[in-house]
């Protein structure tokens, strides 16, 4: 059994490689299906967890939008998921953080890497 979740977990894996770590800014775009119509929502945050390992990998993004928190949790490899972009990076020395639940937004702000940018 376990070997063939391994062998369709190596068939999925390499579609997405997405590169980034807790703490960081980033961007999700995300397709939606709406009756006949897809369209790309893009959910703007700072990841605050990732959990699992392999294809049942996923990751907490908050964001907080008029004084409210909205957090979703989104597997890393999912198909709906075109691209995630990178806006700030942060340096964290935390696995998890959660503790940026009962804050203001103004207190979550996170200390940041400076990023070259690409040519």
């Amino acid at each position: 059994m376990s070997n063939i979740i391994t062998e369709i977990e190596k068939e999925i894996l390499p579609q997405n490689d997405f590169k980034f770590s807790i703490g960081d800014l980033v961007d999700v775009h995300y397709r939606i299906k709406e009756g006949n119509k897809e369209r790309v929502q893009i959910f703007s945050g700072v990841v605050i967890a990732r959990k699992g390992a392999g294809s049942r990998e996923t990751f907490t993004v908050r964001k907080v939008v008029e004084g409210e928190g909205i957090e979703k949790i989104m597997p890393v490899h999912s198909p709906f998921i075109e691209k995630i972009d990178v806006k700030k990076e942060a340096v964290v020395r935390r696995a998890k953080l959660y503790y940026l639940r009962g804050r203001s937004a103004k207190d979550t702000r996170l200390k940041s890497k400076i990023i070259a940018k690409k040519k």
